[in-house]
């Protein structure tokens, strides 16, 4: 795969992958600064303006801007994360001056007119009480306020329906201004274009914004490690869920832990925890690790859930599985296995098609891994000895983990 790096007259820069073989292409892009940038006492704007972005631009209403987009065969989406305001277009190539000229009035001059905002707004509300009754993401909102305190990290990336009743068209059009400009910015784009012509789109869509960003800084958090929550449900299933503080992508241990997490929960039947939670006990259907990357923390959460009566069993397990990992490490098979699953699982989940293509780029791009990064991953994976993935293991799982049950009340006497 040929990545190659184009840059515009007015320096907006983007990865390309050609593929001229079908007449699409995918555009994905990302403005740094997401809903950990939401306003104290305004939570959900980020996520409301996203969902505003089809909903007019330009001299366009809603409908009207929606027709065009049909028109033109293009799929436009916009998301918040908690790091980055993400946007993506989907096009037929021969319509892609279309195309690209809608997704120049969105990321331009969307109105944000008060009908669509009202309306984006009660759809939100809506969803919000309707999870109000659901324990999970009621245990969230306690797990997220443990392990991250007062941080932007412990909000609801959504908002709740008293914050969002205070966030205003003013709100979104200064957010909007402060968010995108050229100097956050990172582009991937898959597909039907060559290097000039994407050169030449790059201005178009982006070459007016601003040159530098306006947000808030974001300090830095480890979640806290030692807690205990259990959020009492009358469920059929006990949910459990611990976590530990994670490592940077880039500590020099990440591809040690990386592998640690595989051998540990990771996406094979052979983990550690996959077999002596659901192999041979059968105490759960799944059970899995997994390394949790923001730009301002990092985690490895291990998650399964079991019958109510046997969750204190489930959870002793599972500790004593990452007590065995942290004392004395994975196998040299365990290692060699995980190396090459790893290897030969990442073209399948991550550039199957033109979409997942353009998300890896970007994701590449965004976390400053380098142009190279797709080649040297392999490199990088199978030069990890056995000595280090043990001594990151040890650095990793020794902590106490953050713990937290949802369901029925765990028998008297068993305690977390």
């Amino acid at each position: 795969m040929n990545i190659q790096e184009v840059k515009s007259k007015k320096g907006v820069t983007a990865w390309l992958v050609e593929d001229h073989s079908i007449p699409l292409v995918a555009i994905r892009f990302v403005f740094g600064g997401g809903t950990a940038q939401d306003p104290a006492g305004k939570e959900g704007l980020v996520n409301l303006m996203t969902g505003l972005f089809d909903e007019g631009a330009g001299g366009l209403d809603s409908e009207a801007f929606q027709l065009k987009l049909d028109d033109a065969g293009a799929e436009m989406n916009f998301e918040a994360a908690r790091d980055g305001t993400y946007g993506s277009m989907r096009m037929l190539s021969e319509q892609k001056d279309e195309a690209f000229g809608l997704l120049k009035l969105a990321v331009n001059s969307p109105r944000f007119d008060q009908a669509p905002i009202d309306r984006i707004r009660a759809q939100i509300v809506s969803g919000i009480l309707a999870n109000e009754r659901d324990p999970n993401t009621v245990a969230r909102q306690h797990w997220l306020r443990a392990v991250y305190g007062r941080h932007p990290y412990a909000r609801p990336d959504e908002g709740t329906k008293e914050t969002l009743a205070t966030i205003t068209a003013a709100d979104i059009n200064a957010f909007h201004g402060a968010n995108f400009a050229r100097g956050g910015l990172h582009v991937a784009v898959v597909g039907d274009i060559d290097a000039a012509t994407l050169s030449d789109k790059l201005d178009e869509v982006f070459g007016d914004l601003p040159d530098e960003q306006r947000l808030a800084p974001v300090s830095d958090v480890v979640p806290k490690v030692g807690r205990r929550l259990e959020v009492v449900y009358d469920l059929p299933q006990t949910s459990l869920l611990l976590a530990w503080p994670g490592v940077k992508r880039s500590d020099p241990d990440r591809f040690a832990a990386v592998l640690i997490n595989e051998i540990l929960g990771g996406s094979t039947a052979n983990s550690r925890l996959f077999q002596e939670v659901r192999e041979k006990r059968g105490l759960a259907y799944g059970v899995s690790s997994l390394l949790l990357d923001h730009e301002h923390s990092n985690a490895l959460l291990v998650t399964t859930a079991t019958r109510f009566d046997r969750a204190h069993e489930t959870l002793s397990i599972m500790r004593q599985v990452v007590k065995e990992m942290a004392e004395t490490g994975p196998t040299e098979k365990e290692l060699a296995a995980s190396k090459k699953y790893i290897v030969g699982a990442y073209p399948i989940n991550h550039l199957a098609s033109s979409r997942s293509v353009a998300a890896t780029l970007l994701e590449v791009q965004f976390e400053g891994l380098g142009i190279d990064y797709i080649k040297r991953r392999c490199d990088l994976i199978n030069a990890v000895t056995l000595d280090q993935v043990r001594v990151a293991a040890r650095k990793l799982l020794s902590a106490d983990p953050t713990t937290m049950v949802v369901g029925p009340l765990l028998h008297q006497g068993d305690k977390l």
